[in-house]
């Protein structure tokens, strides 16, 4: 065996292996973003009622409306959830804000709870919108406000852009997945890899509504400077909340006195604003 065949075939084979992990992460890729608990959700219980929502493309997703509690402030909240479980996990969230009288509507994407599909970045946004046109229907299109939840959030924003709401909300929003994904997996093209992108950053500057943007100083999946990011270049008037030591997962972010406080006093400004 000659000198070069000794050197060129390692060289070979690692660049095979390499070409074959990207491959795999290519096709494997959305098991990496999006983590469903797939498992059909129990019935709501008192206080709420089970719905179905029926997307464009003809999907049928589980959803739960909660009704307000006591005072009906005529607003409602509708959430997108993060990539992580099912809607049961947002219900404390959920009875928060109808105790405060809010309209809550939460619902499940495509393979999420139940639902039939895969989720993908253009199924998410087929599925939100199914979503809002439902809130929007029982409390009025101007009275709607969107709430997303870290990769929710960029369903929100996107949203937002296609149908401008009272006011958004966006809890640990992240720039873009790219970004967040690179910090996580820097030794791989992210880049050149992801067929979904969410370009939150990009998009927040189309949004003219009210925003609050919250985000856990402590946060290790969702760097703060990020949301931070996405607060700076937001279009309309914007409302920052730092929750000082919180993690992306904490209690303080998921209900929190401090985050139902803060979309409280929003809702506030947003439909106490004279209209032009």
């Amino acid at each position: 065996m000659s000198r070069l065949s000794v050197l060129v075939r390692p060289a070979l084979a690692t660049v095979v292996c390499l070409a074959l992990v990207l491959v795999l992460l290519w096709l494997l890729q959305r098991k990496l973003i999006y983590f469903p608990d797939t498992a059909p959700v129990p019935p709501v219980g008192p206080g709420g009622a089970d719905v179905t929502l029926t997307t464009a493309d003809g999907l049928r997703l589980g959803a739960w409306l909660l009704a307000p509690q006591d005072t009906d402030r005529r607003l409602g909240v509708l959430v997108a959830n993060g990539n992580g479980g099912d809607r049961a996990g947002r219900l404390p969230l959920a009875r928060e804000l109808a105790g405060r009288g809010f309209t809550v509507l939460l619902f499940d994407y495509r393979g999420y709870g139940g639902n039939p599909g895969s989720p993908s970045e253009s199924g998410l946004a087929l599925d939100a919108a199914a979503a809002y046109r439902h809130l929007a229907d029982l409390v009025g299109a101007d009275r709607v406000i969107l709430y997303g939840e870290s990769l929710g959030a960029a369903v929100a924003t996107r949203l937002a852009v296609e149908h401008p709401p009272a006011a958004l909300v966006l809890r640990s929003p992240f720039a873009g997945l790219a970004e967040v994904a690179g910090r996580h997996y820097p030794f791989l093209p992210v880049g050149l890899l992801l067929r979904d992108r969410y370009p939150v950053a990009d998009l927040i500057g189309r949004v003219t509504a009210p925003t609050l943007v919250v985000y856990g100083t402590a946060d290790a999946t969702v760097p703060p400077e990020q949301s931070r990011t996405v607060a700076d270049r937001a279009g309309g008037p914007v409302t920052v909340l730092a929750v000082d030591g919180a993690d992306h997962n904490d209690a303080s972010l998921l209900s929190g006195t401090e985050l139902i406080g803060a979309i409280v006093a929003l809702a506030e400004r947003a439909t106490s604003e004279p209209e032009d």
